[in-house]
């Protein structure tokens, strides 16, 4: 796919700041481009035909029952101890006979609700005149000569807002999008109420009692409405306004109960909107980047701005497009694949949680960026399916604790997803990996809760039961992780269900250690650093790179899309410039070698994460170019997995401003870095408001002259200052007094 040459249009006013939207001068053709809003619960993609207008209905809940939602872990635990055997004994494929002969089940694919269409009844000559999309308010808006169509949704009353002014229009609700299975049965009705008109589709799973509910209340100020089954013709109004929601359940929904609710809420747009604002606008504006982009690109439409890849303009409103993606999508859930949005019901990959690289990929910026919401919806998640996680420890490894899996549809945690070429049931070090963020946070906010807590505590009695087994010869020597897996890669000559994978040493050594200092003084806190202590280290392979498994005779497949075995790194702190340099030196021999395999977006920006924190900038600015060069963007400033748009996916939309922090600011509990891998093509620009984990909020601006960083401390504590200079500097941070940073001065 090649991007179709823009008509020439003007620009927005010039602008010298950072533009917070996108926009466009026509109509999206694809569902791809269509503008986004969300709440982290229901999602819209807007077309923006205010003539035609079609708003695709979303919600993280709908999932199509597939069999997966009877699905369980296979039950492995008493053959664990003959797989040990054969894999110490050196018998690389021993593990793929570790399973319970199942085919490859799928979690339950992601799929659209409906469409919303609202049609102009008349054949007048149709005169577009823009669409676009307002990060700090979440409102998708398109204008056309003589009427307007806004729609946002509230994340004050959990509804799909949209007003339609100056227009008459037909209104339906439809369920025929893409790959919609030809057997669903729907139902559809509407009704003129004294509080307007209620359109209703519910629509039941083939072979299922699982079905959803689609109810979208129309309130007419003025003008004629009159039925027009399944919808409504609405004539001569001053506005329309549409408020909806949409419901997964078994059984039959209380449609009249659903009525009440929306007819409850405000009539008016702006009050509504006046309700959203302080969650959505708050939450966006934390944090802002500037990197001084030229006025004049600053005002051009998205798909104009995606033709000039080397434009700082582009970078700054794709900062800013993932930061506001990224906080849409996020609530009941973190993003899945797609973030919160599909216009087909055929989602790639299902449209789930790949957890193994992808969700920590798109949250990654929630701590240092200043999004708390995205990690509390990942908390959610992880909470909610903690006794899966358990269940997982059970019945694949006969442990306590608790096993996450790689893969989740949003309703199960269960481990059910794996075959011979993705052991995934292996994937030991996925808890460890998920809670990361979560401490992250807790280390940012200076509050630990609770739960994270006694999740991290069950891990450590998960590696507890697990990690028994030393080598036959060396029965006194360090433990090693057995069966392990590296995601989703295999050895040179060997099979994917291995030893000692880097990730996994990674994960046992940090989730050990840091549950026994999140339970300090325990008689099992002790015992858990004393487990850590008999992990065996990394090791460097004879090409001088960090092997992906320490096992000798185990050696690397270089061109792979994953880098797990560099977790220690990031998002670990285990393996740094500063406390580990042979380490870090032999990652970043490892991370010269590692190829990109399939182009996946995912694969460049982890890389740019690792280079970041090695710091690499020259490198970073090529993963980063990798993705921009490889016309990864639709218009909505949505991504694709691959190149030339293929495959919609929320991976480099969400990931990439986390890319953009790394580069400028890294922290640690006691450790603070600026500027650690800035590429050359960025040689000023300012970045307000982001988060360290020792409890400071921080301004950075930078330029020829050198740099400019204020610090704004919410508790007292001594840190550890590093610049690009290299050098190091102690600084006692006090409790709401700034401290002034200059390149002059540190």
């Amino acid at each position: 796919m090649t991007r179709a040459p823009s008509r020439a249009h003007p620009a927005l006013p010039r602008t010298d700041r950072p533009v917070h939207g996108t926009h466009e001068y026509r109509p999206a053709a694809r569902w791809e481009d269509a503008f986004l809003s969300g709440n982290g619960r229901h999602g819209v993609l807007a077309f923006g035909d205010p003539y035609d207008d079609r708003i695709v209905v979303t919600h993280h809940t709908l999932v199509r029952p597939n069999g997966a939602e009877h699905a369980r872990p296979p039950e492995l635990a008493a053959e664990l101890p003959a797989l040990q055997d054969r894999l110490l004994a050196g018998e690389w494929e021993a593990a793929e006979s570790f399973t319970d002969h199942r085919p490859l089940q799928w979690v339950q694919p992601f799929h659209p609700a409906f469409q919303i269409r609202l049609r102009v009844p008349s054949d007048e000559p149709r005169r577009h005149r823009l669409r676009s999309v307002d990060f700090t308010t979440g409102e998708a808006t398109a204008t056309c000569a003589g009427g307007t169509s806004r729609v946002f949704v509230s994340r004050a009353d959990d509804v799909i807002v949209q007003q339609v002014t100056g227009l008459d229009l037909d209104i339906f609700l439809d369920h025929r999008l893409p790959g919609a299975p030809a057997d669903l049965a729907v139902g559809q009705g509407c009704v003129l109420t004294p509080d307007g008109a209620l359109l209703t589709l519910r629509a039941r799973y083939p072979g299922s009692d699982r079905a959803y509910t689609g109810v979208t209340l129309v309130v007419v100020t003025g003008g004629h409405t009159r039925l027009t089954h399944p919808g409504v013709r609405v004539t001569g109004a001053d506005s329309v306004l549409l408020l909806t929601r949409v419901r997964r359940h078994t059984g039959e929904l209380d449609v009249t109960a659903e009525q009440r609710a929306l007819s409850a809420l405000p009539r008016r747009y702006d009050d509504l909107l006046g309700r959203h604002l302080p969650l959505h606008r708050t939450a966006y504006e934390r944090v802002t980047l500037d990197l001084h982009a030229e006025p004049d690109e600053r005002g051009l439409p998205g798909s104009e701005l995606l033709a000039r890849p080397r434009s700082t303009a582009l970078l700054e409103r794709l900062f800013a497009a993932g930061r506001y993606h990224l906080l849409s999508s996020a609530g009941l859930n973190p993003p899945r694949l797609t973030g919160l949005w599909t216009g087909a019901w055929d989602t790639a990959w299902a449209g789930g949680f790949t957890n193994d690289a992808n969700v920590n990929l798109q949250t990654a910026s929630a701590a240092s960026a200043a999004l708390p919401e995205v990690t509390e919806a990942l908390a959610a998640l992880i909470h909610r399916q903690f006794d899966d996680w358990r269940e997982n420890a059970r019945a694949v490894f006969g442990a306590r604790g608790a096993v996450a899996p790689a893969h989740s549809d949003g309703e199960s945690g269960l481990t059910y997803h794996f075959s011979r070429e993705y052991p995934l049931h292996l994937w030991t070090a996925g808890a460890d990996w998920l809670l990361k963020p979560l401490v992250d946070h807790d280390e940012t906010y200076g509050v630990r809760d609770p739960r994270t807590t006694a999740a991290l505590a069950e891990v450590a009695r998960f590696y507890e039961d697990f990690l028994t087994r030393t080598d036959p010869g060396d029965p006194g020597g360090p433990l090693v992780v057995v069966p392990s897996y590296s995601p989703e890669n295999r050895p040179t000559g060997g099979s994917w269900g291995a030893v000692n994978a880097a990730m996994d040493l990674s994960a046992a050594r940090h989730a050990l250690l840091t549950a026994a200092d999140h339970h300090p003084g325990s008689a099992d806190a002790a015992r858990w650093r004393a487990l850590a202590g008999r992990l065996p280290p990394h090791r460097i392979n004879s090409d001088g790179a960090l092997a992906e498994w320490a096992r000798l005779g185990l050696d690397d497949t270089y061109d792979h899309r994953h880098l797990s075995h560099l977790y220690g790194v990031w998002p670990l702190d285990e393996i740094n410039p500063y406390d580990t340099p042979g380490p870090a030196a032999a990652a970043r021999r490892a991370l010269e070698l590692r190829g990109a395999e399939n182009d996946s977006a995912h694969g460049h920006l982890h890389h740019a994460l690792i280079a970041a924190r090695l710091r690499d900038g020259e490198r970073v600015a090529h993963a980063l170019g990798e993705v921009l060069d490889g016309d990864f963007f639709h218009d909505s400033l949505m991504s694709a997995h691959y190149p030339r748009r293929d495959v919609y996916n929320a991976d480099a939309a969400h990931t990439l401003p986390a890319v953009l922090v790394e580069m400028l600011v890294q922290s640690t509990p006691d450790r603070l870095v600026l500027l650690p891998a800035l590429p050359e093509g960025l040689p000023s620009g300012e970045l307000r408001g982001v988060r360290t984990r020792f409890g400071a909020e921080l301004d950075l601006s930078w330029g020829p002259d050198g740099f400019r960083a204020v610090l704004r401390p919410r508790r007292a504590h001594r840190i550890e200052v590093r610049t690009s200079s290299g050098g190091a500097s102690p600084l006692d941070l006090v409790a709401g007094e700034d401290h002034v940073l200059t390149s002059g001065t540190w």
